[in-house]
């Protein structure tokens, strides 16, 4: 990491609930990430921002174990889990939402919902996921294949929250969808990071991700080349255009 991006850490407000260092990844033969550093805090939205193959899809599977091999330090809660198994990870309390969801599409809405184990205590019950997902509670009933891509959007990462994960890896949450909807996802974001959630966040659409996120790491050739704070954005403009052509 440059000496340019060390300086513009933030001030710890304590220990990473995420703290990765020197993140390498492969996939069979092909190295996909070249040394990725990246904290994210209690409490915190935290995204990865980059162009399509700079790494930000690959740093999530990589941190729940799903690439063919990795080596450098991940630990989450202070605890090592470089070398652990990604079902390991999950019941740790780290929920991935994938960017094709996983929706089961013979089940329908409460029945996807009550799927996933229960991994931790501090999970939400129905009763406040459909407060926070109104349309899911209307489509209750409906089978997965029956529901909009927002709607399975929605379901996917509201499946995460009933499982009591912490930490939240979402991954282009906001892909194909209708500016209504993509509101709707951003209202959520940020009303689960005020419950107390932890989200880590892959994004290509950069004007919204500053509408939800405290910081945003960019990423390029598998590798974290800048960082900046979203209270710096208008003075970083410039720099965050070169990297993403925004």
């Amino acid at each position: 990491m440059s000496e340019s991006l060390q300086a513009s850490r933030p001030a710890a407000t304590g220990a990473a609930l995420l703290e990765i260092r020197n993140l390498q990844a492969w996939y069979g033969e092909s190295h996909v990430l070249h040394g990725v550093d990246v904290d994210v805090h209690p409490g915190e939205v935290v995204t990865l921002l980059g162009r399509n193959g700079a790494g930000k899809t690959s740093t999530l599977r990589a941190i729940m174990g799903l690439v063919g091999r990795r080596t450098g330090s991940i630990r989450y809660a202070g605890t090592e889990t470089i070398a652990q198994r990604s079902d390991i990870i999950a019941r740790a309390g780290i929920g991935y939402c994938p960017e094709e969801r996983g929706i089961f599409a013979s089940l329908n809405v409460t029945e996807n919902l009550l799927l996933p184990p229960v991994v931790l205590p501090g999970g939400l019950d129905l009763e406040t996921i459909y407060t926070l997902f109104p349309n899911l509670k209307e489509r209750a009933s409906s089978q997965g294949t029956k529901l909009s891509g927002g709607e399975q959007q929605m379901l996917a990462i509201a499946r995460i929250l009933r499982t009591g994960a912490k930490l939240l890896l979402l991954d282009e949450p906001t892909e194909g969808l209708a500016p209504v909807i993509v509101q709707q996802i951003g209202r959520m974001i940020r009303e689960i990071k005020a419950r107390g959630f932890t989200v880590l966040l892959v994004e290509q659409n950069f004007r919204f991700a500053q509408t939800v996120a405290d910081r945003h790491y960019v990423m390029e050739h598998g590798r974290v080349v800048d960082m900046v704070r979203n209270d710096e954005l208008t003075a970083s403009l410039g720099r965050l255009h070169a990297y993403l052509g925004v």
